[in-house]
């Protein structure tokens, strides 16, 4: 009589862990399912995306964007010119990206010793400011003042 009933609670409970292994592995494949689906599709942040990105018209970077404070220096190896730009965009509206920058570099006797144009890695905001750290061109030697301005960017809305 103990036996038929002892033989009944582990057929009871291992019914049971089948049970919970099926759920387990069935939520595992659900999970899976979901992740490489790509979630939900919404068609609400798709439209946000497409106004946020669009080019605005009427942007001017080189006056929206500010250059707040600069320091060049040279980096580790002392032959490239590493650069810290504070900049602030000063439009009420617009984020700028991809800005696109020129550097100077002069000599004692006021010449020109070498120029060169870039890209910034930084997407600024309206309003927000921000440090840029970059690296520039070979520093060239015989350099007694420097200078870098703002020559262009994405501007979105």
């Amino acid at each position: 009589m103990f036996e038929a009933s002892q033989k009944e609670q582990e057929s009871s409970k291992s019914g049971t862990i089948i049970i919970i292994m099926i759920v387990l592995v069935l939520a595992v494949v659900g999970f899976l399912a979901y992740k490489y689906s790509g979630g939900p599709k919404s068609a609400a942040p798709a439209a946000a995306g497409q106004a946020t990105g669009a080019p605005a018209k009427n942007a001017d970077p080189t006056h929206d964007l500010r250059i707040t404070d600069k320091k060049m220096d040279k980096d580790y190896s002392g032959t490239t010119a590493q650069w810290m730009v504070g900049i602030r965009n000063m439009s009420p509206s617009l984020t700028y990206s991809h800005i696109q920058y020129e550097t100077t570099y002069g000599g004692a006797d006021n010449s020109v010793l070498a120029t060169n144009k870039g890209e910034m890695n930084a997407t600024i905001a309206p309003g927000e400011s921000q440090s840029v750290q970059f690296r520039d061109t070979l520093y060239p030697s015989g350099t007694a003042w420097y200078s870098v301005k703002i020559t262009g960017a994405t501007a979105t809305q």
